[in-house]
């Protein structure tokens, strides 16, 4: 059994970026209704970063890295009243660790203001959250998952680690934890098709 949690944040504790790719497709490809085949690309490129995103679509399709920002500047600014959504789930495997003794842990590539920002919105409250842009090695570098294991002194066992892409499963072996992968359409096999499947693998601290 598990007590704590290290989570990704975006489309694992909290569902955002299908606003992001629907905002970076309309700029990008300066359409107010963006095809599938468009809003694929686009979460194809940003699975690697926003950043990436935004300079793949200059670069393809002359797209406005001013306005890009811009937008995506924008969107966060609403998120601070109107949040993007909690996954489903993601409230009741919270109160699971915390119930249980344990900690949930944040390891995000988005910036902190952001990212706190989108806690306070839900009314969410971590334990701890550190953020690649404070100047961590993104995933699947470890590093992240190190500092929080090593702050908290944490025992990796009891420790599991959940995202959304192959890299944090990636990052969290390389830290000697277990890794989750979040498959919302449940295709692949051995992944997780919903965060309530976590709830039956925490225990308490011991």
């Amino acid at each position: 059994m598990y007590t704590s949690i290290l989570w990704d944040m975006g489309v694992t504790l909290i569902d955002t970026y299908p606003a992001v790719d629907h905002l970076l497709a309309r700029i990008g490809y300066r359409t107010d209704a963006p095809s599938n085949a468009q809003l694929s690309e686009v979460a194809r490129l940003r699975s690697i970063s926003i950043d990436h995103a935004m300079n793949k679509l200059h670069q393809l399709y002359d797209a406005d890295l001013e306005a890009l920002h811009a937008g995506y500047s924008e969107l966060k600014e609403l998120w601070k009243t109107r949040p993007a959504p909690l996954m489903s789930g993601a409230r009741r495997v919270l109160e699971a660790v915390r119930d249980a003794g344990g900690l949930n842990l944040i390891a995000t590539h988005r910036d902190r203001c952001s990212a706190e920002d989108l806690l306070a919105a839900h009314g969410i409250e971590v334990d701890d959250m550190v953020c690649a842009p404070d100047g961590y090695e993104r995933k699947p570098s470890p590093d992240m998952y190190l500092v929080l294991i090593e702050r908290h002194r944490l025992h990796p066992a009891r420790v599991l680690a959940v995202g959304d892409r192959p890299i944090d499963v990636e990052a969290a072996t390389a830290a000697g934890v277990d890794g989750y992968l979040l498959d919302h359409q449940g295709k692949q096999p051995g992944t997780l098709a919903s965060l309530s499947e976590l709830i039956g693998m925490i225990g308490p601290r011991q």
